[in-house]
């Protein structure tokens, strides 16, 4: 499944990614805390559940003004039900021409398993330039591209009830 984030950046001292706090001259100009990565991972996971988008959830309103992503992604957990799903991998691509992400990639990875409850090894984080191209390319915005697989464990219930039905009926 697939989820995709996209913010412009504005004068600041840091940005979040992955709720790791990275030192920058800019910061994402966002409603919330403007953690692309997370924003991605949870539109991917709503959407491999067939339960809309972010926006759908946590539109631009003064309700979630300043909300943490890390509680975004909390409550999406909440939306899709802990129990209805299991992660079995992520891969994420962050696109930004600065700051150079690979130092942070390992603490990125440690905070996102850690408030996910799954292993480190079932994610894999990495960034790319734009090649100067576009408003990333200008050191305008960063994006987010995220892909996960998931095991949808009411798929399995629905075939057995469908199977069930077939026999009995």
């Amino acid at each position: 499944w697939f989820g995709y984030d996209c913010h412009k950046f504005t004068q600041g001292e840091n940005i979040i990614l992955g709720g790791v706090t990275i030192p920058h001259d800019k910061t994402i100009d966002a409603n919330s805390d403007g953690d692309v990565l997370i924003h991605a991972i949870c539109d991917a996971m709503l959407g491999a559940c067939c339960k809309g988008d972010l926006g759908v959830h946590f539109n631009n309103s003064n309700t979630y003004k300043g909300i943490s992503s890390v509680e975004i992604l909390k409550k999406t957990i909440d939306i899709i039900g802990k129990d209805s799903f299991s992660i079995l991998n992520i891969d994420a691509t962050i696109v930004t021409e600065e700051p150079n992400l690979k130092d942070y990639y390992e603490k990125i990875k440690s905070s996102v398993s850690k408030i996910l409850s799954v292993d480190e090894n079932l994610l894999n984080i990495k960034s790319k330039t734009n090649d100067k191209l576009g408003f990333i390319g200008e050191k305008k915005g960063i994006c987010v591209y995220a892909c996960l697989m998931v095991d949808l464990k009411w798929f399995y219930i629905l075939i057995l009830l469908l199977i069930w039905r077939k026999l009995v009926s």
